[in-house]
């Protein structure tokens, strides 16, 4: 599997043109069949103007609007309020202010709408076939330092690599095992774009291997899973969740 992070000039909040970044940057790489596109989120929100001047609002306000589920206190040491928002357990529903030049970055408003148009484009622009598209955030893991990405949405392959009723190396039958592709190839292409100043929004991601490609509108329930299911179920259900406030 080879991982290329793709540098390309900065998108200025509040509003800018990712699709003629993309056009412009991938002139400089032949993107090839059956390769996996990944896109931070963040100028994907740029792209659809969807940032708010941090002088309009306090961020906990915003928070409370944006998140799904969150808890009503926040770190002591970070200022961070826990969230869950569109089924993903998330610091402050997904707002970044890094590379933000002012601005709060909210996460894009329809994620799984912008990889299909990001898809549509690419594949019009390039004449691919058989590709897929990623929309990647930073994502903290409880109890475990640092960060890794995770795939808000994605387009143009079946996310998941399915193991259940399959045998392991000494015959016996599995009864869990899914590989969650989306969120495996956002980890190693997050790495690879960095967290800075690197200027690397997208990487372009060859040679995955046992990927299904599919043009066909994926569900966007694949990867969830209901809290009742969860193996945290008894930490998710234990916190005081608290629902969005109206805007």
């Amino acid at each position: 599997m080879k991982v290329t992070a793709i540098k390309t000039r900065p998108l200025i909040p509040p509003q800018d043109d990712l699709l003629s970044v993309i056009k412009q940057s991938f002139l400089k790489y032949k993107v090839k069949e059956k390769s996996i596109i990944i896109i931070t989120s963040k100028v994907v929100s740029i792209w659809k103007g969807d940032c708010v001047k941090i002088n309009k609002i306090k961020k906990d306000k915003l928070v409370e609007q944006e998140a799904d589920l969150y808890l009503e206190s926040t770190h002591p040491k970070y200022d961070v309020m826990l969230t869950i928002k569109n089924n993903i357990l998330i610091p402050t529903a997904g707002i970044d202010e890094s590379n933000a030049n002012g601005y709060y970055i909210l996460w894009p408003k329809k994620p799984f709408e912008c990889a299909k148009e990001i898809y549509e484009f690419i594949k019009k622009e390039f004449k691919l076939k058989n590709f897929g598209v990623i929309i990647s955030d930073s994502h903290t893991t409880p109890l475990r330092a640092g960060i890794m990405g995770i795939g808000i949405s994605y387009y143009g392959f079946y996310p998941l690599r399915d193991y259940r009723n399959k045998k392991d190396i000494f015959g016996r039958k599995l009864k869990m095992s899914q590989t969650n592709i989306v969120d495996s190839l956002s980890a190693s292409a997050v790495y690879a774009m960095g967290e800075g100043a690197e200027q690397t929004p997208m990487a372009i991601i060859e040679d995955v291997g046992n990927i299904k490609f599919t043009s066909q509108k994926p569900r966007k329930d694949f990867l969830k899973i209901k809290p009742d299911d969860d193996i945290y179920e008894p930490v998710l259900k234990g916190a005081k969740w608290k629902k969005r406030k109206n805007k």
